[in-house]
């Protein structure tokens, strides 16, 4: 058995899906109209097929998981977040470890926990 995608919910797919295009270069797979797969595994779920689907609500922000990356020149990638998204909300803006990773978090427009770190 293997692990194939990961799946986030978003309110706006296509918003969501420029999002991971435009910072993290992720291309369009398979539209499956509210159901888009990503390069990478990376699926996106519109908000409303997915809680009723569940018949929750869902809880945005709720810090309980994250999308891991890495970047080599992650200076350059901050220089791009925020030259295209210059409202994002961070959790942590550049921070070194201790063990020399450097890492910054922040959340996507809807809410997903995303941390962008160097290779280790």
């Amino acid at each position: 058995m293997k692990l194939k995608n990961v799946l986030i919910v978003v309110k706006d797919i296509e918003k969501s899906r420029q999002f991971y295009k435009d910072l993290f270069g992720l291309d369009l797979v398979l539209d499956n109209n509210g159901n888009m797969i990503l390069t990478e595994g990376l699926v996106l779920q519109d908000e409303k097929i997915w809680k009723k689907f569940l018949g929750k609500e869902i809880v945005q922000q709720n810090n309980a998981c994250e999308l891991y990356f890495e970047e080599e020149n992650i200076e350059a990638f901050i220089e791009k977040l925020e030259q295209s998204y210059p409202s994002i909300q961070y959790v942590n803006k550049l921070i070194t470890h201790s063990w020399g990773q450097k890492v910054i978090r922040f959340y996507d427009p809807d809410g997903n926990l995303i941390e962008v770190g160097t290779p280790m």
